[in-house]
């Protein structure tokens, strides 16, 4: 891994084993992208920048009329000159003025990966990482932007992000704060994004480029269940198994955007970061604003390989370092068995048959707090409801881990319900813009994170029932939109910086609190997938991925997002038939199969199955507990694309095994014959099925393949296990 800089031809080449990345610098002041991909031995300059003298262009020097910026491949954009493609930054100054000249100033190359304030961001510990700093100036007004580069020794991974700086006497306005944006010179792409609604997340969209703008966003307040903080552009031969792909993902939990534009000469500029349309800040004289951080992915394997480098990247590099390869418990949660209907005798009853049926941890979810018997009251107020709980929290934590199983509670502490002792005390503590009615959502307002004083408050919460050591897990639920984003903390002039400083003082609580208690596990929960993102997991290392838990839905969703998040990220459980979401029936079989791909829990009144359903609970969590660190620490691999029959196969695989689960959807007349390729085993190894003993090498696994069989009913499956020989 090596950042060189020829300094005659006025380049630096970011390389590994594997991947290249090559910026120019252009009469000494502009910042090119020169090439993004598989590994280059060296560079002098064979794909040359052409200067064609183009109709309607701008020239920043006016005796070469075939010098233009807006023709040129950027790796930032330009501001009210010379650039009229999709912008990175924008400032204003105090006379209104929205012109800057950003030039280059100098570099500097770092041996390590600096972290980001206030942000979260991946780490480069345990792993060889170089840094490329480049300083632009605008001297004019005495600004200064530092565009940040990391790349890793293993990884075909770069990452990136923006400084903005201002050096001068008076404040400025920065009015969008991209994070990154580079210029392909082609635009044969296909454009690929995750899409969806609540119950219905982690859709794959795949479309070709076309001229002008793609984009996606989210103005929410969070990066939502609509859209996901990524896209990418793909061959459009690319396959699972083969072609380029390059992936785009931002760490970050607000409002975002992400978008290609195909301009009018065919190129395609890629750009992410805050959303500039619910964001300004105002930037005082001698101080700086970081952009988040986004990942940068190249694959030459197709998106399996693409899938891989994400997988490994957030698992070793972001979510908390005690969590990385920490076995997850399987969980019984007590919401759809209960809602708000509940007792201390009935949660001791259900916790003792989770232990009888194998199961390691016990989640009490809503409804133990304050006057909670439905959700148009209390949240703010945690105390704990006597009247269902009249021992408390801390006798009823006792109770269960005497029983040999963990404890774990739920809370939505980031919003307040009109109908709460908190909200009479503070009524400013609501998001809010003065003279406009409050919107409620849920029957229910969000709390202003942007006011320390209520991030204050909510740390003191949660050291209030964790300080004791009886609780080992969190779910923290967000169960809401943003709307009339104001805050009676802020001056007018910064009205519009209320949606960053929430995300800020969101971090600046999951920080204090997950380093304050680095033993208990939290789950990241929005309705789901509603804040399903980077940003969340580099504090809370799984996500409850869908409140949609039928199994042939959730076979779709688990199977995009595990284009991004590696299955032990994605909480997955076992729920109640009819499903309470969609009403559909499934075997039991069937949802262990997909619940069992994620990070497996329950999600079902116990005590109402017959004798034969928990005979075959007990054995399914005795089947995961022997092949746990093979699904939830193993590469995972998808094996065929989810058709219309909502069929579809993954693969796990380590060292030394590997589990095939197979989904069948619907049923179909005159099936035709079908083979399953493994495509991932290893190819000189040989493989022992060990149900029926039979042994195949792995290369006639992975080219000629499995006979599926023929399977008669809908929503059916199965499971193969091997043991590797050799």
């Amino acid at each position: 891994m090596t950042i060189l800089f020829d300094e005659q031809q006025q380049f630096f080449h970011l390389s590994n084993s594997t991947m290249s990345y090559i910026i120019g610098i252009e009469k000494e002041k502009y910042i090119t992208h020169l090439y993004f991909g598989q590994r280059l031995e060296s560079y002098h300059k064979v794909n040359q920048l052409p200067y064609i003298d183009r109709g309607f262009a701008t020239n920043p020097i006016n005796e070469e009329r075939n010098f233009s910026l807006n023709a040129l491949p950027l790796e930032t954009s330009t501001q009210g000159s010379l650039d009229f493609r999709i912008s990175n930054y924008q400032f204003r100054n105090n006379t209104g003025g929205r012109v800057t000249n950003f030039i280059y100033d100098h570099y500097e190359i770092l041996d390590e990966k600096p972290t980001l304030s206030g942000l979260p961001s991946v780490r480069g510990e345990n792993e060889q990482t170089q840094t490329l700093e480049i300083y632009l100036v605008d001297h004019q007004q005495q600004l200064e932007m530092v565009l940040r580069y990391t790349i890793y020794e293993t990884l075909d991974i770069l990452t990136r992000s923006v400084e903005y700086r201002n050096h001068g006497t008076q404040a400025i306005y920065l009015e969008n704060a991209g994070s990154m944006m580079l210029d392909f010179p082609r635009s044969d792409y296909d454009f690929i994004t995750l899409y969806g609604a609540h119950t219905n997340e982690a859709n794959i969209a795949r479309q070709p480029l076309h001229p002008g703008i793609q984009k996606i966003e989210s103005v929410r307040g969070t990066s939502s269940p609509q859209h996901q903080p990524f896209l990418a552009l793909a061959d459009s031969q690319a396959t699972e198994d083969s072609g380029v792909v390059y992936g785009f993902h931002l760490i970050y939990s607000g409002n975002f955007v992400a978008q290609a534009e195909v301009e009018q000469y065919g190129s395609t500029r890629v750009q992410l970061g805050i959303n500039p349309e619910t964001f300004e800040w105002k930037l005082e004289a001698s101080t700086a604003f970081q952009s988040p951080e986004a990942v940068l992915n190249f694959s030459n394997r197709g998106f399996n390989q693409l899938s891989q480098n994400f997988h490994t990247l957030y698992q070793t590099h972001l979510v908390p370092t005690q969590w990385s390869q920490t076995e997850r418990p399987i969980l019984l949660n007590s919401w759809e068995g209960n809602y708000f209907d509940f007792t201390q005798e009935t949660i001791i009853q259900q916790a003792t048959l989770a232990k009888e049926l194998g199961i390691e941890l016990f989640v009490l979810d809503d409804g133990w707090f304050g006057e909670r018997n439905d959700d148009t009251t209390s949240l703010g107020d945690w105390s704990v409801d006597k009247n269902k709980l009249p021992d408390g929290i801390d006798h009823l934590a006792t109770t269960i881990q005497e029983m040999g199983l963990q404890f774990g509670l739920w809370f939505e502490p980031e919003m307040i319900s009109e109908k709460s002792d908190l909200y009479k005390k503070h009524p400013e503590w609501s998001l809010q813009v003065s003279g406009y009615p409050q919107t409620q959502g849920r029957q229910q307002l969000v709390l202003d994170l942007s006011r320390r004083d209520v991030q204050d408050y909510l740390i003191q919460v949660f050291d209030t029932y964790l300080s004791s050591g009886k609780i080992t897990y969190i779910k923290w639920d967000m169960n809401r939109h943003l709307t009339e984003v104001g805050s009676f903390g802020l001056a007018h002039d910064q009205q519009k910086e209320v949606s960053h400083r929430y995300v800020l003082g969101l971090y600046r609580i999951l920080a204090t609190v997950t380093t304050r208690y680095p033993q208990v596990l939290f789950e990241n929960c929005s309705s789901g997938g509603g804040r399903f993102d980077p940003g969340m997991m580099a504090y809370m290392p799984q996500t409850w991925t869908s409140d949609n838990s039928d199994a042939i839905c959730r076979s779709k969703i688990q199977y995009g997002y595990s284009l991004l998040y590696p299955p032990v990220m994605l909480g997955a459980h076992i729920s109640e038939v009819p499903n309470h979401q969609i009403g559909r029936e499934t075997p039991l079989e069937t949802r262990f199969l997909i619940a069992m791909s994620g990070n497996f829990g329950y999600e079902l009144s116990l005590e109402r199955q017959t004798k034969e359903d928990l005979a075959a609970i007990k054995e399914q969590i005795a089947f995961y507990k022997t092949h746990r660190k093979l699904i939830q620490f193993g590469s995972f691999y998808r094996l065929k694309p989810f058709d219309e029959q909502a069929s579809t196969a993954w693969l796990f695989v380590n060292d030394t095994d590997a589990l095939l689960i197979y989904s069948h959807g619907l049923a179909r007349p005159a099936q035709t014959v079908e083979y399953l390729k493994t495509t991932y085993l290893d190819e000189e190894a040989l493989y022992k099925e060990t149900q029926t003993g039979n042994i195949y090498s792995g290369s006639e696994l992975n080219h000629a393949g499995l006979l599926i069989p023929r399977i008669k009913g809908d929503f059916k499956g199965f499971s193969l296990h091997f043991t590797k020989l050799s």
